[in-house]
């Protein structure tokens, strides 16, 4: 990679060009992970499956999606980020073309929950937190910002595409486009990213030239990482509050939302490829929300930027119901709000992460944090559509998802509080 680095000459730092690496990874992970809401009516119209059936399959995607952050961050400091990579995005390619030839719904969930679902997690937001640690000491939480929106920018990239090629050609050819994906990002990956800036004879950006380096090999075993860390800070009380506000940002994006927006739409008699357009604007909101984010968690108080997300994301979910009925503004104006705020939370929390666990322990525990976050997300998608499936409108799952938000609004404002020193008394 040094023939890379004299390419560049020192015009930049190479951090930024992992980042764009990295940015491309994660970009076709979030394009595979949007990949079921798009195929969700089809299957339903070709199999006969029912929309809870679909949503297995899709919460088991999401589970696991989140339960191998901890364990991708504690592998990549054992075995390094790049081969952790490129074992992921080949078990992602391989999974999602193998789909292709699914006819029963146990094989849906085998490869799309489990497969796809374990392969997406390692390229996921503990994959971001681990490159910004390193490669950032300065601009770590616009870097965060820039990261986490790639999955905003899936959203755009892919999913109008997506739905387009199944309207018209039907689900395989959607699966097949979404393998090429994964599989382009490979020889990237190969070729382009380096473990850390001492092996480019670099220090991270922003960090002086008399601070002492700090090694992050290890040669422990990644699940002694995972759970010595998950067993130090489960102990404190910013974890759990951590992870249970994350665990409602799940359930209020990608569990209900990314999940179940386009079949939505579809009941209120729109197509797929205008529910898909919806999604995809609100990536182009989210895009900058979350970027500017990044660049505000540098700047001011965490715990406050993450009430006022929580709180508009829960008053945006209560008024999507109403937004149906609204002839011209309605969506649009849930698309402005929603789309701006729709993971614009990450680089807050990251931030506080490592405020309160330090540098080195900051990844896995953030990967323990969206493993809360995916649950989540599990929990809204299964249980949205088993709503959906019994009543016959997701107006109630809406209103519970806003509720959950407003609540989380409330829980953050105790996280990495300093304890109070009582003042001795006059006597």
């Amino acid at each position: 990679m040094n023939w890379a680095a004299r390419l560049i000459g020192g015009r930049f730092h190479y951090g930024w060009l992992t980042v764009a690496v990295v940015f491309l990874v994660l970009l076709a992970a979030a394009g595979t992970r949007a990949t079921p809401s798009v195929m969700m009516v089809p299957l339903e119209h070709q199999f006969g499956w029912s929309r809870a059936t679909i949503s297995l399959a899709i919460s088991v995607n999401i589970a696991l999606y989140g339960l191998m952050g901890p364990f991708a961050a504690a592998a990549m400091q054992r075995f390094g980020v790049r081969p952790t990579l490129l074992v992921a995005l080949g078990t992602m390619a391989g999974g999602v073309a193998l789909s292709s030839l699914m006819t029963h719904p146990w094989q849906m969930v085998l490869v799309w929950g489990v497969m796809v679902g374990g392969s997406t997690g390692v390229a996921a937001l503990s994959l971001s937190a681990t490159v910004v640690t390193r490669w950032f000491t300065t601009r770590r939480g616009l870097v965060m910002g820039i990261l986490t929106a790639s999955s905003a920018t899936g959203q755009l990239v892919f999913l109008p595409m997506l739905a387009a090629i199944a309207e018209h050609y039907g689900w395989r050819q959607v699966v097949w486009v979404v393998a090429l994906a994964a599989a382009v990002v490979i020889p990237l990956v190969a070729f382009l990213l380096p473990e850390r800036p001492d092996d480019m004879q670099l220090r991270p950006y922003g960090e002086p030239h008399d601070a002492p380096v700090a090694s992050t090999v290890t040669k422990q075993n990644p699940l002694a990482i995972a759970f010595g860390t998950l067993g130090m800070a489960s102990k404190t009380r910013d974890f759990w509050l951590l992870f249970f506000s994350f665990f409602i940002c799940g359930a209020s994006t990608n569990g209900y939302v990314g999940t179940h927006l386009i079949a939505m739409c579809g009941d209120y008699g729109m197509t797929e490829v205008q529910g898909a357009s919806l999604l995809a604007a609100m990536g182009i909101f989210d895009l900058f929300g979350t970027t500017l984010s990044g660049w505000l968690s540098d700047r001011f108080n965490s715990r406050v930027l993450l009430f006022w997300y929580y709180g508009l994301r829960g008053l945006s979910l209560m008024y999507l119901p109403h937004a149906f009925g609204i002839d011209f503004f309605g969506l649009p104006i849930f698309a402005v709000f929603y789309g701006l705020d729709w993971i614009a939370t990450v680089p807050p929390t990251v931030r506080l992460a490592t405020d309160v666990y330090g540098k080195e322990a900051a990844p896995v525990v953030f990967g323990w944090v969206v493993a809360g976050h995916q649950l989540g997300a599990a929990f809204a998608a299964l249980g949205a559509g088993m709503l959906r499936a019994s009543l016959g409108t997701y107006t109630v799952a809406s209103m519970i998802s806003g509720g959950l938000c407003l609540i989380a609004a409330v829980i953050v404002l105790r996280i990495n509080r300093p304890a109070k020193v009582p003042q001795p008394q006059a006597v």
